[in-house]
């Protein structure tokens, strides 16, 4: 197990954004998902649950979405405690007026970019990291 990381300089410089295979929506549902749909994020609100789920799954089971997102990974391990990485990756990505939805789990930071703007958005999480690491 690897040691979660506090610094941001050392956090941005181990960044390693990785884009992940697949197209994905948020969607709130109410009532329960059927067995064979798992969702890749479920948060409890109290307007409704929220889930993040494939394209695929959610058109087999016939919810409408509306945009749709790229999943990127940042491979840092990142404290959760830690300050000011949230700020800098989406800040960055601000400046290039890309939206950004971030999930914070207890080994990697998420990030849900426009699907039309993901390699556009690893470009620019790659020069972030990489102008720390000079």
């Amino acid at each position: 197990m690897t040691i979660p990381e506090h610094d941001l300089e050392a956090q941005l410089a181990k960044l390693s954004p990785r884009l992940n295979i697949g197209e994905y929506v948020f969607l709130t549902h109410k009532g329960h998902l059927p067995v064979n749909v798992r969702p890749l994020a479920y948060f409890h609100e109290w307007e409704g649950e929220s889930v993040v789920l494939r394209v695929e799954q959610a058109e087999t089971i016939g919810l409408k979405y509306g945009a749709t997102y790229a999943w990127i990974t940042l491979d840092v391990h990142s404290a959760l405690e830690s300050v000011g990485l949230t700020a800098a990756v989406t800040g960055a990505l601000a400046k290039a007026s890309i939206p950004c939805n971030v999930i914070a789990a207890i080994h990697h930071d998420h990030l849900f970019v426009p699907f039309a703007d993901r390699e556009r958005a690893l470009k620019i999480l790659k020069e972030l990291q990489n102008q720390v690491s000079e």
